[in-house]
């Protein structure tokens, strides 16, 4: 796999991961009675986006290196 592709494989794969791991973990404001006047019930708390980064990184990371494992066998076939 050529470096761009290992880097458009790595950019889709840290997307996916991120929206996937988005959700987890989030409380909306109503789930703690601490709803802002003007925000929305269901803004999170505590959208812990550093974390969900880092974990976004590294299921990237392993989607790059299965696909770099993957794709060269595929292709010598």
């Amino acid at each position: 796999m050529s470096i761009t592709g290992a880097v458009i494989v790595f950019v889709l794969g840290w997307w996916i991961s991120f929206l996937a791991v988005l959700p987890i973990g989030v409380k909306g404001q109503w789930e703690n009675d601490s709803t802002i006047p003007g925000t929305e019930e269901a803004a999170p708390v505590n959208p812990m986006l550093l974390k969900k980064v880092l974990w976004a990184s590294i299921g990237a990371a392993v989607i790059t290196g299965l696909a770099a494992l993957i794709i060269p066998r595929l292709l010598a076939q």
